[in-house]
Order: C-alpha cells, then sequence, then structure tokens
C-alpha cells in the first residue's frame, strides 16, 4: 500500500511520518564521513611506513639487559624495617608487591649483588674498635687509604679511616673523652652508648630517653615518609608544606644525621649515609630554595658528618651542595639574595621584604659553613663570598651602631629601620661570634663587630619588666615593641659564650645577662599549660613573658630555649638548667608526642591544645641533639673544640681540633 500525502506550508510531506526515510546524507554529513576516511588511512599509512621495526628485533631483550647493569641505582630496595619489632611482627614495609620485586631480583642478579657493605667495620677498621674506644687509642693495624672513589660498579666506598688531618694555625689536638669518644690519628670520631654518660645513673637515665625519643622520631619518620622533606605524624605521610616544598630532599634525613651519629645509633646512621649516596639530588628542584636554610640544613648537616667520619661523600655533598648556592650572590654589593633556582641558577629576594631586600639573619648566616668548606676543600671561593659580605657589614653606616633587618643587594642600603635579635636577625649575630670561635679566636675582625654590636643592643634593645625579668625587645623605627620572640631565646647562650671565651671589660655584664634571658624564655615556658613556650611574648599592658595574639600562641618544637639551657649548663653547672630541660623533656613527652612522631602544637596555654601535624626536621637536628647534651658530660663535644652552627651542627675548631681537616692548599687566615 503506497503512502498518502498531505500538504502542509506549501510542501507534500507523507501523511504517516514513520514512513518517511531519508534517501541521502546531507552534505556536511559527507565532508565528516571524508575527513574520517582520510584520517583513519593517514594514520595506517604512517604507523605502517614511518614506526621504526619492533617485531624483528630485540629490543626489549636489549633494554631488559641495560636495566640489569644499571645495577642497585634502578633497583631501590624498600626503606629499611621499623625500629622496635616484636618477634614475629610484620614489618609494614614488606609488602607483598614488595616482596615479589626482590624475588624477582633476586632470581636475575648475583646472589651478592645487592649484599650493603659493613659501614660500622668498614669506618671502625673491625669490631674489636669498639674495645679500642675504651682506651682512648686510635685504633690499632687501621690503615689510611686515600680519598674515597667509585667502585667498578659506581657506588662509593663505605666510609673509612683517614690520615691525620694537617691542622692549621697551631694549638693542641682535639681533647679524647674519658668514656670513649676519639679523635685519633685515625682522624675521626666515634660514639657509641657509654661516650658522654654522667657518672650519676639518673641523669644517664634521662639522657637514654632523649635518646628513645629520637629512635621514635626517626623511626615513624623511615615508616611514613622516608626520603620526604618531614613527617605530618597525625596524618601518616610526607609534609609537602615545609621550607623545601614537595622536592623529595630528605631534609630530615640530611638535619638528623649527625644526631643520630652522636647517640651513637650506627645503624639508623648508616640507613641516612645509604639514601644520600644512592637519592640524595638538587638536579630535580625546579623551584626557588632558601638560600639561608639549605646552607644551614644541608651543607651544615653534611660537613658535620664529614668532621665525625671522615667519609668524603659528605664533603662531595656540602661542595655540590654550595655550588649550586652561588648563582645567589651574583649582585653589585656581593650580598646574596634569598632564594636561586639550583637548576637554572635564577636568583630572587622575597618581594615582601622591604623594597626587595635581603634578609640579615638570611646573608649574615652564611660565614660558618663558607669559610669552613673553603679550609677543607682548598678552593677560596667560598670564603671569599662570605667575607665580601663582612666587608660591606663592616664598613656601612649603622644607625645608633646597630644593623636593620633589610639591605638592598643592589645599592647596598638599608630598608626598614627594624633592629631583631629575633625573626630576621638572630643568627647574624650568633655568627660573628662564632666566626671568631671557629677561627681558633683569630678572626679579629669577627669578635670587634661581634661587641660593638652587643653594645649597641644592651643600651638600645635591653630591657627589664617591672617583674625583674631581662628581655631583649625588637625595636621598630626608634620605637620599642616590647616583644621577644622565641627565635631570640638562643641570646641566652650566646651573651653567656660572649662572656666566658673573652675575658675583657664586658665579660661580666654578658654573663649577666645570658643568665637573666635564659631565665626569661623559661618563665615563658612555665606560665603556659603546657609548660612549653610560644612563639612570641611580650611585656606591656601589666602582662609579662606571655603571648597575646593568637597567631604568638603556637609552639613548632622549637630548640632556641634549651640552646641556653645547654650553653649556660656547660658554662655554670648550675643544676637548674638541667631541671629545666628535663621539664622540658617532660613536657614534649606528654603534649607533643603521638604514636607516630611528634608534633608541634597551635596554643600552649590551652589544656589540651590542637596539634599542627608536623614533625619539624630541626627536632631532630637541634631540639633532641641539645636536650641530649644537657645530660651528658662535658667531654662530649667540648665548647673549647666545637662550635654549633646555627642548626646545631657542630664543626671543628680550627688549631683545637684535629677534625678540622685543613686541606694542604688551604688559605686560611
Amino acid at each position: 500500500m503506497l503512502p498518502t500525502y498531505q500538504r502542509i506550508g506549501g510542501t507534500s510531506q507523507p501523511s504517516n511520518p514513520l514512513l518517511a526515510v531519508r534517501r541521502s546524507f546531507r552534505s556536511s554529513e559527507k565532508c565528516l564521513i571524508l575527513l574520517v576516511l582520510l584520517t583513519f588511512g593517514f594514520v595506517c599509512f604512517g604507523g605502517f611506513f614511518f614506526l621504526p621495526d619492533n617485531f624483528g628485533a630485540d629490543r626489549v631483550l636489549k633494554a631488559y639487559k641495560q636495566f640489569q647493569r644499571a645495577g642497585p641505582e634502578i633497583f631501590i630496595p624498600p626503606p629499611p624495617p621499623a625500629h622496635g619489632l616484636l618477634d614475629g611482627d610484620e614489618d609494614p614495609h614488606k609488602l607483598n608487591d614488595r616482596e615479589k620485586l626482590q624475588e624477582k631480583i633476586q632470581k636475575e642478579l648475583p646472589d651478592d649483588f645487592l649484599e650493603k657493605p659493613d659501614l660500622d667495620e668498614a669506618r671502625t677498621g673491625g669490631p674489636e674498635f669498639d674495645n679500642v674506644l675504651d682506651s682512648g687509642a686510635p685504633g690499632a693495624g687501621a690503615e689510611a687509604p686515600g680519598p674515597m672513589a667509585g667502585g667498578p660498579d659506581g657506588v662509593v666506598a663505605p666510609p673509612q679511616i683517614l690520615d691525620e688531618p694537617d691542622v692549621r694555625g697551631g694549638g693542641g689536638g682535639a681533647s679524647s673523652s674519658a668514656k670513649g669518644s676519639t679523635a685519633g690519628s685515625g682522624g675521626f670520631q666515634t660514639f657509641n652508648s657509654s661516650v658522654g654518660e654522667d657518672p650519676d645513673p639518673a641523669v644517664r637515665e634521662k639522657r637514654n630517653k632523649v635518646k628513645e625519643m629520637m629512635i621514635h622520631a626517626w623511626d615513624n619518620y623511615k615508616l611514613y615518609a622516608w626520603g620526604k622533606n618531614e613527617l605530618k605524624p597525625i596524618t601518616k605521610r610526607g609534609h609537602s608544606g615545609s621550607i623545601f616544598g614537595a622536592f623529595d630532599l630528605g631534609a630530615t634525613i640530611v638535619d638528623g644525621l649527625d644526631t643520630l651519629y652522636l647517640m651513637g645509633l650506627h645503624k639508623e646512621f648508616d640507613e641516612g649515609r645509604d639514601w644520600v649516596l644512592r637519592k640524595f639530588t638538587l638536579e630535580s628542584v625546579g623551584s626557588d630554595l632558601s638560600v639561608f636554610e639549605t646552607n644551614i640544613r644541608f651543607i651544615g648537616g653534611f660537613l658535620t658528618c664529614y668532621a665525625f667520619t671522615g667519609d668524603r661523600l659528605f664533603l662531595e655533598k656540602a661542595k655540590y651542595v654550595a655550588d649550586k648556592l652561588l648563582p645567589a650572590f651574583q649582585t653589585p654589593t656581593g650580598i646574596p639574595y634569598a632564594l636561586v633556582n639550583p637548576t637554572n641558577g635564577i636568583s630572587k629576594n622575597y618581594g615582601w621584604a622591604s623594597g626587595g631586600s635581603s634578609i640579615l639573619s638570611e646573608f649574615g648566616t652564611l660565614h660558618l659553613e663558607f669559610a669552613y668548606l673553603s679550609d677543607i676543600t682548598g678552593d677560596s671561593v667560598y670564603r671569599e663570598r662570605v667575607q665580601a659580605i663582612r666587608s660591606v657589614l663592616k664598613e656601612i653606616e649603622k644607625p645608633k651602631g646597630l644593623y636593620p633587618n633589610y639591605l638592598n643587594p643592589k645599592t647596598g642600603k638599608w630598608g626598614q629601620q627594624h633592629m631583631s635579635l629575633g625573626a630576621l636577625g638572630d643568627s647574624f649575630y650568633e655568627y660573628l661570634l662564632k666566626a671568631w670561635i671557629q677561627s681558633g679566636h683569630e678572626d679579629d675582625e669577627a669578635r670587634e663587630m661581634y661587641d660593638d654590636a652587643m653594645q649597641a643592643i644592651i643600651q638600645h634593645m635591653i630591657r627589664t619588666s617591672p617583674g625583674g625579668l631581662t628581655y631583649v625587645s625588637d625595636l621598630k623605627f626608634e620605637r620599642l615593641e616590647h616583644k621577644m620572640d622565641h627565635l631570640a631565646c638562643f641570646a641566652g647562650g650566646l651573651f653567656g659564650l660572649g662572656g666566658t671565651t673573652l675575658n675583657n671589660q664586658y665579660s661580666e655584664r654578658y654573663m649577666e645577662i645570658g643568665e637573666g634571658l635564659t631565665n626569661t624564655c623559661h618563665e615563658s615556658y612555665v606560665r603556659t599549660y603546657t609548660r612549653l613556650g610560644p612563639e612570641a611574648f611580650r611585656f606591656n599592658d601589666g602582662v609579662e613573658a606571655k603571648a597575646l595574639k593568637s597567631q604568638e600562641k603556637y609552639y613548632i618544637l622549637r630548640p632556641e630555649t634549651f640552646e641556653s639551657y645547654f650553653v649556660m649548663w656547660r658554662l655554670t653547672h648550675d643544676q637548674k638548667y638541667r631541671d629545666w630541660a628535663w621539664d622540658a623533656v617532660q613536657a614534649l613527652e606528654k603534649h607533643c608526642r603521638t604514636p607516630n612522631g611528634f608534633s608541634g602544637l597551635k596554643n600552649v596555654y590551652l589544656t589540651d591544645p590542637q596539634k599542627d601535624d608536623v614533625q619539624q626536621s630541626f627536632f631532630l637536628a637541634e631540639t633532641l641533639k641539645y636536650l641530649y647534651l644537657i645530660f651528658s658530660d662535658d667531654s662530649l663535644l667540648r665548647l673549647e673544640d666545637w662550635v654549633f652552627n646555627t642548626e646545631a651542627h657542630p664543626l671543628p675548631v680550627r688549631g683545637r681540633n684535629l677534625l678540622y681537616r685543613a686541606a694542604a692548599t688551604s688559605n686560611a687566615p
């Protein structure tokens, strides 16, 4: 039956639309179909004529053999097992996929290919070395090989005993601990559980508690954030918001290595060294790094490990990092920028820093590491860079004898008239005194600049509260803020060292201020519920040593107060400093310890403060190190032989400490 049609709008349409059938494609549809067919044909044509022949070749087998020859740099072992697992406990690192990977590797590689060398025996010359430690003599029968060289597979040899270093500047050698720390002719220092023990069993128990805290912090970092910069102990993952960002630079590893070694935790130290050897690099960092933070944590950490062990791996890493920072010094004045991109060398300052200025505490806190690096490598470039900074600061006019926190690296002129012994200024003053100490008391220029600066600070910034508390206030545009930062709490030890290392007309006043500032910082701790100090505290409106603003009430595991406890304990042996330190240990345990590490607090005045979920790398490098040393005998890192950088990495004193290891070509003054 044929369809019937009706008239609609002047056209004929089928009366039954279901019977309407399109008899051809529109022009646009034809073009689209043609394009699809042409594209398909082009892809097939290109694939047939231009792609390489992968079917008749043994490319897969060749690639596999290349991976096989690459060795352990490709087949990276899992993170080391967690500490303290009981028999039968499953190591959380040993997941099924990792076990399967290890089985495959073992099948494909020789049996001994992945075996780790015994670093302890290689370093000490054999297991009998522990007996030698007790006598304080150098390792008997120890050889003295040359610098470490890469083996046939490219792996650097383990740390070994080095030749006795060339010590310049006269003076005696490094003193040996009566309890086993040795720096003999082998030119290295080894610590074990008995080194530096106090004769009092109660003090030894407290020191062991601090050591246990270090193990807890390290093992949980290992478990949840290995290779990351820091640990988030609450959420159990790496902290990507740290000063070093999301790049896996292992800041906690590098920062904590010397503390591990100092505590005799050699297995953990070797785990960290192995990571540094295999994984540490700045080549993948495509953004800005802080010159200051990279120097004090990475260069400082590597240099201390080199001084302790003589392992040239650490010297090479320190030089590698320093070379990455050198482009920041390319300014008209020689004052470095704050930030540098290690990949392309582009440098700049923080946008908020007073019209593009550099920051006093940052460019003024390079001298110890760079001067020492020049002396032990024989390359004068590092000392020249920091000496240029010194020259600018010495010659520039200083308002009231004070150093403002901002200096323009292009014009050489001061920025805002803001002076502080806390944030933005602190460690510059520290390095003036310590550069003089590090030089074996020969850098008279540094000591003169220190004394002049301290006299100006005493006159214009040191004050006493109505309650008798000594504090150092920030000074902004000739107006005292009557606020003291937690960061400034290191100043108690700074004034104490200034008063005891040189007997001059300032010594008595320095010591008096050192004791007063340390007491004030202790008061800022005990006036909180947690007995941990706030980030800043004030002395106005009837308030003394207490934070008033919410953004000043947090505590991020900072070490500065404990640093002053340690220095003042060593200088005076007043029991109160050990008592204050133990009170702090108990507070850290109660409020900052979590099942998976240690965390800062958001408000120290609350009975149940919220945690900030960050285990800072300096908690391992500084806080726990200073607490451990407070409960140790004075023979462990004598202040006459070692000087601590601002990240608490001890560096040897030239002319007093054999571990200074000055190079034969060193131009050290």
